[in-house]
């Protein structure tokens, strides 16, 4: 898996798990999908990701994106 995915993949399990807090536990939840939503646009525009600056300390080969 290369660092794109491996960014992607944890942005999905971040958002899904928010989405099953939200309904499971309470509506606040939904500020940690806030949060995801605006670190992806983000990294869009700017090229920083900071999953991907953990990924990669990780050993996770590089991908095209970042």
């Amino acid at each position: 898996m290369t660092l794109d995915r491996a960014v992607l993949a944890f942005a999905g399990i971040v958002v899904l798990t928010s989405a099953l807090l939200t309904w499971l536990v309470s509506p606040y939840w939904l500020l940690l999908t806030g949060f995801a939503g605006l670190n992806m646009l983000q990294s869009a525009f700017t090229g920083f990701c900071p999953a991907a600056i953990a990924f990669r300390a990780l050993g996770v080969p590089a991908g095209k994106a970042f």
